[in-house]
């Protein structure tokens, strides 16, 4: 019974060996379809990989086009950008000059109003000074026509006798009369002298 197990042992496994042996060729062609369809499905793979690899170096061509353009937009954006920044300099520079000299201008008209002011106020005060004399000179201008005319009318009422005896040497009675009169009025005019 052992024998008989072993046997059919054998024989399960020669079987395959035997009916192996006889699909050789088959197996051959189904490895050949194999490799076939492998092939075909690698060639269709690769064919698939090369329109990608060509589509990635369009797209990175584009990409690079793009790129540069880019960088050129960039580029001139920074000439700009500098440009601006320095016409905005020049400006503000301009700008700070034309304050310095209205600041300069203003501090100078400022001086000038102040000197103005000053000079002004001089003025004012001499003029009040002036206006003040000025009406002293008008009061002793009146005294002063008063006294004229007081010599004048004292003149005027002197007779020819009386002209005669003042200025004849021998007589002279009123002489001493007529020079104290001459000698108050002389006062009265100095009273009225306007003094500076």
């Amino acid at each position: 019974m052992r024998f008989l197990a072993v046997l059919v042992f054998v024989l399960i496994l020669g079987l395959p060996r035997i009916s192996h042996a006889q699909s050789e060729p088959d197996r051959l062609r189904e490895a050949l379809r194999t490799a076939t369809a492998q092939s075909r499905a690698l060639e269709d793979q690769r064919a698939a990989l090369q329109a990608k690899l060509t589509a990635a170096e369009q797209e990175r061509d584009r990409l690079k086009k793009q790129n540069d353009t880019f960088r050129a937009q960039v580029k001139e954006a920074e000439q700009a950008y500098r440009q601006a920044v320095k016409d905005f300099n020049e400006r503000i520079a301009e700008r700070d000059d034309a304050l310095e000299k209205w600041k300069l201008a203003y501090g100078e008209a400022a001086s000038v109003a102040r000197t103005k002011d000053t000079e002004r106020t001089k003025f004012e005060g001499e003029a009040t000074a002036l206006k003040a004399s000025v009406k002293a000179c008008e009061a002793k201008n009146v005294n002063l026509a008063k006294t004229a005319n007081e010599i004048v009318t004292k003149y005027e009422e002197m007779n020819p006798l009386e002209k005669v005896l003042d200025h004849d040497p021998l007589f002279g009675l009123k002489r001493v009369e007529h020079q104290n009169a001459a000698q108050d009025f002389r006062d009265k005019i100095i009273e009225q002298k306007v003094k500076p």
